[in-house]
């Protein structure tokens, strides 16, 4: 019987072994070349006296009518050892461009209308906010934030600095491509707010598989594990304090959005990442896909949160 058991066992892992290569092997098929233009060459190399040429050509990185401001910035020696040490960290982009391609074949195949972007890298304000912004015929790469999180730039907070690496370009591009493509629910309680931030993250295990969890959340291996060892206590507490269909949005900033930990008001609090939230959202959608396999990740995205929690049959693991 054990050995039935087993049998039985081998030939499903080795099912969705090869259920997962068809997949990517369909996605390799697909014809994807992404362009590459280094803004952050031009500025930095065009003279001041050539600036109207660039506004010319790239008019959306132009905000306004006073060259003063661009031109000061051309010649500021911080700005300038900016450019410097990201030439240094960038001067062969080849590597992140065939991410970008494999990226987009991934996104062609789940969405097959989408436009293959041109990439853009600039050298924008130190704005964590904007590190990269997929916008339809366009994404914009702010190369100063990727040098890694322990560049003498950076005077940011760990939480934020721990994703100033290189390898967060593709997780933060699939999150932009994802934020512009859910739509947003009247919903507005906390396990929706939850969800929509799992559809994200959800997409990311489809779109760049070969990441790690950690990599597509932005967190440590120490803080994924953190949040698997205590994810049936933490949906206990939301239960608990009757918080799934609270609609306070002090909620969000407590288990959502970026920050050095969550607050559950408690001792472990410490001990937390940011954003638990969105990582138990994430759990939840896992669990409505495996349950129905059939939908499809765009079908997936346009779902009303509460259709997904009620058939999720999310149940934490203890």
């Amino acid at each position: 019987m054990k050995i039935y058991r087993f049998a039985v066992v081998l030939c499903l892992f080795f099912l969705s072994c090869n259920q997962k290569s068809k997949v990517e092997k369909e996605v390799e098929e697909i014809p994807v070349d992404i362009k590459v233009e280094r803004f952050d060459k031009v500025f930095f190399e065009t003279k001041p006296q050539d600036l109207p040429k660039i506004k010319k050509e790239y008019p959306y990185f132009f905000p306004g009518n006073d060259d003063n401001v661009w031109i000061q910035k051309m010649n500021d020696p911080i700005w300038r050892e900016v450019y410097e040490e990201v030439q240094k960290k960038y001067s062969n982009f080849e590597p992140v461009r065939q991410e970008f391609n494999e990226l987009f074949q991934h996104v062609k195949y789940y969405f097959p209308k989408t436009r293959i972007p041109k990439v853009i890298t600039v050298i924008g304000e130190m704005d964590y906010n904007a590190k990269s912004i997929y916008a339809d015929s366009l994404v914009v790469v702010a190369l100063e934030l990727y040098l890694g999180k322990n560049h003498k730039f950076y005077e940011f907070p760990n939480y934020l600095k721990e994703n100033f690496e290189e390898r967060q370009i593709m997780p933060d591009v699939v999150s932009s491509f994802s934020y512009r493509n859910i739509p947003n629910s009247i919903d507005k309680s906390f396990v929706a707010q939850m969800i929509f931030e799992g559809k994200q993250l959800y997409a990311k295990d489809l779109m760049i598989p070969e990441y790690t969890d950690a990599e597509k959340i932005g967190y440590t291996p120490e803080q994924i594990k953190w949040c698997e060892e205590n994810e049936a206590y933490m949906w206990r507490y939301f239960i608990e304090n009757e918080m799934l269909y609270n609609e306070d949005p002090k909620l969000k900033a407590r288990f959502i959005a970026p920050a050095p930990f969550s607050k559950f008001f408690l001792e472990i609090d410490n001990d937390s990442p940011g954003r638990v939230g969105a990582w138990i959202g994430w759990q939840m959608v896992r669990s409505y896909m495996k349950n129905n396999s059939d939908v499809s990740l765009a079908e997936l995205f346009k779902l009303e949160p509460k259709e997904i929690f009620e058939k999720s049959k999310y149940k934490p693991k203890k």
